[in-house]
């Protein structure tokens, strides 16, 4: 059984889930009677978590909202996650304030190890509006970045689009230069060692990245613009459709409502201008649609157009 302090942490992680805990379920996972457990509860509202329990046959706990924040307890993947979110955050004024002052408050407390893993994410990456991403895991996103940073040539899996397995049976090798976010996804943009040539790797279809402790000089990349390297990829497998529309509000207003997915510029106090850059026309409508304000089309694709009319008829036929 662990020592008490250990396994009060190891319970308030669990209850931070804020899923309902039977009080058989927890004193299971903590290896501890109902007693002792009851007496690890009361712990944690001493130190000001607002934990709700009920009794009988199906009785249990649950951690509730409270008025405060008590200290938060987090593992490697969400302390990661935490620098991540924040150091990519674009939030204007006070709220950018608070957000690097958050930043500043979570590194101090890291960790040293991950500090550095942290820090290297921070480092090496670039960001790029446009898209939608799926999971990628943490640690693999950690060791790339610090072979970014160290530049440390590296190996990897690698499963290639539509879900075979790319390479041979040691996967690839590749110099990585810079990780690009485009939406929430993640690129690695590397010079592949295999295949002599600029290649840009998608995180979440990476896996076992080892560093090789042989180091690099970095090389230029094409056009010198990581971000515009990556788009220029997509763009090359599905056909980009663009838009560029005058927004009536303010830049201030609707920089925060686009975030990552549409590049806001202002044009006058009352007027701004939004660009952006899409696979699929419904984006870009739901995206005007979800500004808010009144808007005039500058430019857009024929394919936006035509499905802004579809969907305009469509709407109208079902209001009247």
């Amino acid at each position: 059984m662990a020592n008490t302090s250990s396994r009060t942490l190891r319970l308030l992680s669990l209850l931070q889930t804020h899923r309902f805990w039977s009080g058989t379920e927890l004193a299971g996972r903590l290896e501890v009677s109902e007693r002792t457990l009851r007496r690890d509860v009361d712990r944690l509202r001493e130190l000001g978590y607002p934990v709700r329990s009920s009794r009988g046959v199906d009785g249990g706990y649950q951690l509730e909202a409270g008025g405060s924040m008590p200290p938060l307890v987090v593992d490697e993947q969400e302390a990661i996650a935490l620098v991540v979110a924040l150091g990519s955050s674009s939030a204007p004024g006070e709220l950018g304030d608070a957000t690097l002052s958050a930043l500043s408050k979570v590194m101090q407390v890291l960790p040293a190890k991950l500090r550095r893993r942290a820090e290297a994410i921070r480092a090496v990456t670039v960001d790029s509006p446009f898209g939608t991403a799926p999971e990628v895991d943490a640690s693999v996103l950690a060791g790339v970045a610090a072979a970014t940073r160290d530049h440390e040539r590296i190996r990897f899996s690698y499963t290639a689009r539509g879900g075979q397995a790319a390479g041979d049976t040691i996967g690839r090798h590749a110099e990585p230069h810079h990780l690009v976010t485009v939406g929430t996804r993640w690129y690695l943009v590397a010079y592949d060692l295999d295949r002599l040539d600029w290649r840009s790797f998608r995180v979440d279809r990476m896996s076992e990245p080892v560093g090789t402790r042989s180091l690099f000089r970095p090389r230029e990349v094409p056009g010198g613009d990581p971000a515009a390297n990556v788009r220029s990829g997509l763009n090359g497998r599905d056909e980009s459709l663009t838009l560029t529309a005058l927004l009536h509000a303010p830049a201030q207003e609707m920089g925060p409502r686009w975030g990552r997915y549409g590049e806001i510029s202002a044009v006058d106090d009352h007027t701004c201008r939004v660009r952006m850059e899409v696979r699929h026309p419904g984006w870009a409508i739901f995206g005007l649609g979800m500004s808010g304000v009144p808007f005039e089309i500058e430019q857009a694709s024929p394919q936006i157009r035509e499905a802004m009319a579809d969907w305009a008829q469509r709407f109208a036929v079902a209001t009247r």
